[in-house]
């Protein structure tokens, strides 16, 4: 596809048209251009994304026959049928697989719906003999319901493929969730809402309206202080501990606002945006939009009505409009953390982004307000709808048009800590967050980088590896004299630090936060399992030549032994020269998924890391051990592991690697001795406990 440059100018004019206040560079309009011409996207489609309206649909059809409905979905008319029909429509084709009811509450329309039973199949009907009005039409139509789940639906919605799921997903993993609730688009495409805002006035706030609904901070779970009832979902006990809507604000509005405060003020439960689950509301078809005629009028009167019921809860919990970072994910009584990485997490490829994703979580889950900068971005979808899901909001320079500065002179005042991995990463930004927050910085080295690189030129002899160590050094040693906590994952750096830089205030932490429920159970029965396993990405050099060094001195003295012993190794970017090392016995499988790798993991006999260089704890051991893998390493491999207990079997000599190998997979009881002491090991070392202990010295948590 190749552009005029008259359709050039016009494609630059409509993209700055719907970008207003973003200053488009060069670079970014020019690439917004090539993703245009390279996917022929129309303009909504490049700005907003997609979305599905269906314009018409069949006369009749057929809804799920469901005996054991999971959520039900309670969809409120009266009259307005074509509407109606589509919207039923939408949630046929778009709901998956969850088992749900519909069930239409009928406000004693007058037009074609009288008539819809004979038309949907299997569509439940509540029709009132007398005009109920919305809010009461909703109460009596819920006493009907049989789901887990109450679901209200706007007759006026087209909900969107795969909206379903991850509502009960939010629901059924966190049980303080009480009210979950969709992201509403309208039918251009252009947000209305990404979770309620109530301010300490009392007046309600649809957050993002009118803006780009593809934007990141309208794209992470969060908690906010209403969801408007075009999409809500409840469990049906707490509808029914709460009485459902309250009849004080009948016939209609602010229902859904008082609803959501009652779940979290009476019932000490969230309630929670969920951004994946995508709904079309066509606002204003049931009602209007005159607030000073017919149902509508009720939204000021209510709006009254709201404000004096919680007056004294809005002093207390809401802020003012000028605080609207606060306000959009209600982190007014939180500490904001931001966490800044090279690049968005891919958390199943390497074991750094594994851990930076886990401390995410982790920093999460203890009540922090936690946004993620990667220096580089990109659109790696999968790793960052991951980070979304668990509450924390990416930030991207796509969405701030110059960079991350702009972001930073806008919400710098709200950072309470920076916790900020890799020095190159550190190097680029450190400066500005001195200049734009009075942040805490913590900087997290994963490893020294300057001592893995001499340790790499002490092996090879390389100039090119003492460069790079005298390069990482200068850096290093710049960052961790101006972060105000230095953190590694080994004693052994931490004494090295205090060698160049004494007066840094510098500490080891776990490298993993595990929870240790989820692997208690595996039961490690070393006669249902053969062969050895590395485990690590071929992009990391001391990998290339710990498994080289495996293969031509440890691996064929091995074999000798054991004859039909295999090696297998698993990672991702595997070079030519690991390549050429696929055998009978030796299986380069590449990457695998986490499902796959836990598999490996179930059946595998032992775990070995040959590493001759490097620096840093070794994600691949500790791995090994969480999944109660016996382990045989080298001294490089164990640094920094406490090893007091003999979990792990350290050998740097070939031959001995070799002999203490063959001695240990033939022997059951000892393996099994082994693997029974793994999970005493991650819960002292690395567990949520015990990154607790180390973080709550620096961190309010």
């Amino acid at each position: 596809m190749i552009l005029s440059n008259r359709r050039k100018k016009s494609l630059i004019h409509l993209i700055t048209f719907f970008i207003p206040s973003k200053p488009l560079r060069r670079k970014t309009r020019n690439a917004l251009i090539n993703i245009y011409i390279e996917r022929a996207y129309t303009l909504k489609e490049l700005i907003f994304g997609k979305i599905k309206i269906f314009k018409s649909c069949p006369a009749s059809f057929e809804l799920p026959e469901t005996h054991s409905p999971l959520v039900s979905i309670i969809v409120p008319v009266y009259n307005q049928y074509k509407y109606t029909l589509l919207c039923l429509w939408a949630i046929l084709q778009n709901s998956g697989s969850i088992p749900y009811e519909v069930i239409l509450a009928d406000d004693n329309s007058d037009d074609e719906t009288k008539e819809i039973g004979s038309k949907i199949k299997n569509l439940k009907i509540v029709r009132n003999k007398e005009n109920l009005r919305f809010l009461k039409n909703c109460n009596n139509a819920a006493k009907s319901a049989k789901g887990k789940y109450l679901l209200f639906l706007n007759n006026d919605t087209q909900v969107q493929p795969g909206w379903l799921k991850p509502l009960v997903d939010l629901m059924e993993k966190d049980p303080a969730t009480g009210l979950c609730g969709s992201k509403l688009i309208y039918p251009d495409g252009t947000l209305q809402e990404a979770g309620g805002i109530v301010w300490k006035d009392g007046s309600a706030w649809n957050y993002g309206r009118n803006k780009n609904p593809a934007y990141e901070e309208y794209n992470y779970v969060k908690e906010a202080d209403y969801i408007s009832g075009a999409s809500i979902m409840l469990k049906r006990d707490l509808w029914n501990e709460l009485g459902g809507f309250d009849e004080y604000f009948a016939p209609a509005y602010y229902e859904d606002t008082d609803l959501a405060f009652r779940v979290r003020y009476e019932k000490n439960l969230k309630v929670v945006y969920q951004p994946l689950s995508v709904v079309v509301h066509f606002e204003g078809k049931s009602n209007g939009t005159d607030t000073n005629s017919g149902l509508k009028a009720y939204q000021v009167a209510n709006g009254k009505k709201f404000y004096e019921r919680w007056k004294d809860v809005l002093q207390k919990e809401c802020v003012e409009t000028e605080k609207l970072f606060l306000a959009r994910d209600r982190s007014q009584h939180k500490k904001t953390l931001l966490f800044i990485d090279a690049i968005m997490l891919t958390f199943d490829k390497d074991t750094g982004s594994r851990v930076s994703f886990q401390y995410l979580q982790f920093f999460k889950k203890a009540g922090l307000n936690v946004k993620f900068l990667p220096q580089k971005s990109q659109p790696q979808e999968k790793y960052q709808e991951a980070i979304q899901q668990l509450g924390v909001e990416v930030i991207q320079a796509k969405e701030y048009y110059t960079d991350y500065k702009t972001w930073l002179k806008e919400n710098g005042k709200y950072i309470d800590y920076v916790y900020l991995n890799r020095p190159t990463v550190a190097d680029w930004c450190i400066k500005d967050l001195r200049k734009y927050t009075n942040a805490k910085i913590i900087y997290q080295g994963h490893d020294l980088h300057f001592l893995r690189e001499l340790r790499r030129y002490e092996t090879e002899k390389s100039a090119e590896a003492l460069k790079s160590s005298n390069f990482h050094k200068e850096i290093e040693t710049r960052i961790i004299n101006e972060a105000d906590v230095t953190c590694m994952f080994s004693d052994v750096e931490i004494a090295e630090i205090k060698k160049f830089a004494p007066q840094a205030d510098a500490h080891s932490v776990p490298l993993f936060v595990f929870d240790t429920a989820l692997k208690k159970d595996i039961a490690y029965q070393p006669q249902k399992r053969r062969d050895i396993m590395f485990i690590g990405g071929f992009r990391h050099t001391p990998n290339i030549d710990g498994i080289k060094w495996f293969v031509n001195e440890v691996f064929p003295k091995a074999k000798k032994q054991i004859p039909d012993l295999k090696f297998y190794l698993v990672g991702s970017n595997a070079p030519d020269e690991i390549l050429k090392l696929t055998s009978d016995d030796i299986i380069v499988t590449g990457f695998v998924t986490d499902e796959q790798l836990d598999e490996i993991y179930k059946n595998i006999k032992i775990s070995v890391v040959p590493l001759r260089f490097g620096a840093g704890v070794k994600g691949k051991v500790i791995e090994a051990i969480y999944n109660k893998v016996p382990v045989i390493t080298t001294t490089i491999g164990a640094e920094g592991i406490d090893n007091s207990s003999g979990i792990l079997g350290v050998y740097d000599d070939a031959d001995q690697f070799a002999e203490e190998l063959v001695k240990l997979y033939n022997d059951d009881k000892r393996l099994e001795d082994i693997s029974s002491m793994s999970h005493e090991f991650i819960d002292r070392f690395y567990s949520e406990n015990a990154v607790r202990e180390k973080f709550k010295q620096w961190l309010d948590i």
